[in-house]
């Protein structure tokens, strides 16, 4: 049987790569681990908030590759002897991951009170209209 997806319209030229996305973004972060939220601040112009509580800014790394925004944690060894009567902050490590579209860019981050922010924004791509000659005929 074979897979029917949106990009099999024949109209659709070159979206193949659009499906993969779809895919990819159904598996990325499926945990909810650490919760967020995505707020848009303005036209074209977006915030990603993750509670982040007991991470440090040297316990994060963001990094945007291929469109892909990921966010990853992982605290460092804590010090000896300390003996918990509760642990009820999570403390794990976690990978989060955002697709982007062309033209969103990442503009900052900042950490603070236990929330990670990413700013994101949109640049409106050009519009370019081309005349196709058709046999080489100049129009």
């Amino acid at each position: 049987m074979t897979k029917v997806t949106f990009a099999s319209h024949p109209y659709l030229l070159g979206f193949e790569q659009l499906d993969r996305l779809v895919e990819r973004t159904a598996k990325a972060g499926s945990d909810g681990y650490p919760p967020c939220n995505i707020l848009q601040t303005a036209e074209g112009a977006y915030r990603i908030t993750l509670a982040v509580a007991g991470f440090a800014s040297d316990d994060l790394e963001i990094t945007l590759e291929a469109n892909q925004l990921t966010v990853r944690g992982g605290q460092s060894e804590e010090a000896e002897g300390r003996v918990y009567l509760h642990r009820g902050i999570a403390a794990r490590q976690f990978q989060r991951s955002f697709v982007l579209a062309d033209g969103v860019e990442v503009t900052g981050a900042g950490l603070e009170n236990g929330l990670l922010n990413i700013e994101l924004r949109r640049n409106p791509p050009e519009s370019i209209v081309r005349t196709i000659p058709i046999n080489g005929k100049k129009t």
